[in-house]
């Protein structure tokens, strides 16, 4: 990273309750440009409990995510959603996303912007800094696959319909984590060889890792706003989405295992 963070400001002074599930965002610098993140928790817990870093979809931090992180906080976890983008940028219009997503993807700035994420979740009250999972939404899997490969420590990495990039040869040595991908069997935006490359990578490492296919789904699967037509290659499809989130919610128990106050 070229500069470390600079400072935290908690840019609301009033939090917004769902049941007894919290939230606030939180104001973070990385070279002198402002981020805001979103932070979930459930205040009636007590002790530290495992932290969960959440990355968005390439249209950005917006509700989809912010209601991934409510449901993860109401299972017992302090979620930070990191913003990828900067002042909390959002957008509806896939060709402001493709752009928004390609200044970052691919570049130093995914991994120094993902890591300074994990950075704010470590200093959230009550959050235990030796159990942090991260996991991540398609532009948001590939950037917590970014994370994994920068040796960072945590426990695990989940993707739901990421796109699936390899570990630089230097990387290799530094994956210390377990990996858990959730992916649509027919997403044609990750390519047999690519994922192929990912895998051989994987098994030379040693690596924890499983790779889950679901039949007959398509790219983004988790979010209802893309509707069901698989001609177009991305597409929800529920059953899907429900399995994959039990997935998760299997995998994270195993690396969390008596986790204060988790819950289904």
């Amino acid at each position: 990273m070229k500069s470390l963070i600079s400072g935290i400001l908690i840019s609301l002074f009033s939090f917004s309750a769902y049941g007894k599930t919290m939230t606030k965002e939180i104001d973070y610098t990385l070279d002198s440009a402002v981020f805001k993140g979103f932070l979930a928790w459930d205040d009636k817990l007590q002790g530290k409990r495992p932290g969960i870093l959440l990355v968005h979809e390439w249209w950005g931090l917006n509700d989809f995510i912010k209601g991934k992180a409510r449901d993860l906080a109401a299972m017992g976890y302090v979620v930070f959603a990191a913003d990828m983008y900067g002042n909390g940028h959002t957008t509806t219009d896939p060709q402001t996303a493709a752009k928004m997503a390609g200044e970052v993807r691919g570049t130093p700035r995914m991994r120094e912007r993902v890591v300074a994420g994990l950075a704010i979740l470590k200093k959230q009250p009550g959050v235990d800094s030796g159990r942090i999972a991260a996991m991540g939404f398609c532009f948001g899997g590939t950037a917590v696959l970014e994370l994994a490969y920068t040796g960072a420590a945590v426990s695990g990495i989940v993707t739901f319909h990421a796109g699936i990039i390899s570990p630089k040869p230097e990387d290799l040595g530094n994956i210390k984590t377990k990996f858990l991908i959730l992916h649509g069997a027919d997403d044609p935006y990750s390519p047999a060889d690519s994922i192929a490359r990912f895998q051989e990578s994987l098994r030379k490492t040693r690596a924890d890792w499983q790779m889950v296919y679901f039949g007959n789904t398509v790219h983004a699967f988790t979010n209802p706003a893309n509707g069901s037509d698989n001609s177009r290659g991305l597409a929800y499809n529920p059953l899907a989405a429900q399995r994959s989130w039990r997935y998760m919610k299997d995998f994270l128990a195993e690396i969390f295992p008596a986790a204060a106050g988790q819950r289904e």
